[in-house]
């Protein structure tokens, strides 16, 4: 930034994630999201696995949640849903790459949750309109913190799930992906140009369903860590973090 730069108001702060094991924080400069990476959630959807490429989705930065914790039932919704998934935190980018060399761009893993108010997707689709109000409200992406890949290494297989009041709603094993994460990078550089502080959820396994005010999840990926939060009543003040 210049020195002499002025705003007309204070600059935002970037928003981040913690990194186990640092005081340093990960800067969150986009998230992306995969749709229907899992065959068993691409059938309960509607979707043919064994033919449809990967397509994608955003939300905005400022959509994470570090951390779970509380936060209000969203507003304009009656159907909130949980949709379990890894999450892929680039520590470096590019554009137009081959698969062999995406791994190299990931920093590290995290447990994120892409929350959907599955009612206004429901509309859009039917109305053959954007999905954006159904997927990038207010706090719609919880996720844990980062775990860098020198000590999670990168997982390609282990028990991902996420369970309500103790409940276990989804479970599955990251093997089960369609598009590895490195196919799903190199994709999505064909698209846009990816660069560090880039999240990507790479898509949820079957078993989706709702969330409703005083309900508790914990969401979980083997080897990269825990996410645990609770729906508050809408309207409820979240204390800032």
């Amino acid at each position: 930034m210049n020195e002499t730069e002025q705003y007309v108001f204070d600059r935002i702060v970037r928003p981040a994630l913690p990194v186990q094991g640092l005081t340093s924080l990960f800067p969150v400069r986009r998230i992306y999201c995969v749709g229907r990476n899992y065959a068993s959630h691409a059938r309960e959807m509607g979707g043919d696995p064994d033919r449809e490429a990967p397509f994608f989705f955003s939300k905005p930065a400022d959509a994470i949640l570090p951390l779970g914790g509380d936060m209000p039932y969203p507003a304009s919704t009656v159907e909130l849903h949980h949709e379990v998934e890894l999450v892929l935190a680039l520590g470096a980018g590019g554009a137009s790459l081959e698969p062999n060399q995406c791994r190299d761009l990931i920093y590290g893993y995290a447990v994120g949750v892409d929350l959907t108010r599955r009612d206004l997707q429901r509309a859009a689709k039917a109305d053959a309109r954007p999905w954006d109000m159904a997927k990038g409200f207010d706090r719609s992406a919880p996720s844990s913190a980062v775990a860098r890949f020198t000590d999670a290494g990168h997982p390609r297989s282990g028990s991902i799930g996420l369970s309500v009041n103790d409940e276990v709603r989804q479970v599955a094993d990251l093997a089960d992906l369609v598009w590895s994460p490195e196919e799903t990078l190199s994709h999505l550089s064909h698209l846009v140009e990816l660069a560090a502080g880039d999240l990507v959820f790479t898509g949820t396994p079957a078993g989706v369903g709702p969330l409703i005010p005083g309900d508790k999840y914990r969401a979980w990926i083997e080897g990269v860590g825990e996410l645990e939060g609770r729906v508050l009543p809408p309207g409820n003040r979240v204390p800032e973090r």
